[in-house]
């Protein structure tokens, strides 16, 4: 499917990235920060829990660990800890996918429009580019902080258009999982899955839902 990627890609004007799991390697973080968290409240991280908050912003995510564990901690509690708890990771040395930062070159001598649109918070996500060196690729990056409904819903990935001046069906997302192809495709953009090991158990999901599919970015490069 990377050669339907390639073609899709000729007729875009904008690429916009989900960050974990498809820019950077990063999925194992959050599982390891869920664990580690709910560890230490005495609570064992149920099997199907990175399902039930596939997509979810970082505020949506907030609220659903807060009523389903019954979490003393105020929602900007909750949050300021997993802030703390990830930022080291995310400001040193969190690893670009394959290829990615080549292709993030290529995009921009085709001068094509770049953002981001990540259900991640901005400190994580800002700090983590800047450390990388490829925050200055990007024009918008906007977060699951500052929409009203987080993936599969569309919200996120319009906005990230609107703020690129860029008509939806111009712009090509990139998605490592079901729930935010399912957002790209809702915003009437293109969609291209990139595999992760982290959700491999769900490439065929992810080869029916996106437009296209790559194993890594070297493929476009």
């Amino acid at each position: 499917m990377q050669n339907q990627c390639h073609d899709i890609l000729k007729e875009m004007k904008a690429v916009i990235f989900d960050l974990d799991g498809t820019l950077i390697d990063s999925m194992w973080v959050w599982r390891d920060i869920d664990v580690e968290f709910l560890g230490k409240r005495g609570i064992i991280m149920p099997e199907n829990l990175q399902k039930m908050i596939e997509g979810k912003s970082f505020h949506e995510t907030a609220v659903y660990f807060k009523e389903t564990f019954h979490l003393p901690e105020t929602l900007e509690e909750i949050k300021e800890l997993w802030n703390q708890m990830a930022y080291d990771k995310y400001a040193h040395g969190m690893p670009l996918k394959k290829g990615a930062g080549e292709f993030l070159s290529f995009l921009k001598q085709q001068n094509i429009h770049m953002g981001i649109a990540t259900s991640n918070s901005r400190k994580l996500t800002e700090s983590c580019l800047l450390d990388i060196g490829i925050l200055s690729y990007f024009e918008t990056i906007v977060t699951g902080c500052e929409i009203i409904h987080g993936k599969p819903e569309p919200d996120i990935y319009l906005k990230a258009a609107g703020n690129l001046g860029i008509s939806p069906e111009k712009c090509l997302v990139f998605e490592d999982v079901p729930m935010g192809i399912l957002a790209g495709k809702r915003a009437g953009m293109k969609t291209c899955a990139v595999y992760d090991s982290f959700s491999a158990h769900m490439d065929e999901e992810k080869k029916n839902l996106a437009d296209a599919f790559i194993l890594d970015y070297h493929e476009l490069v």
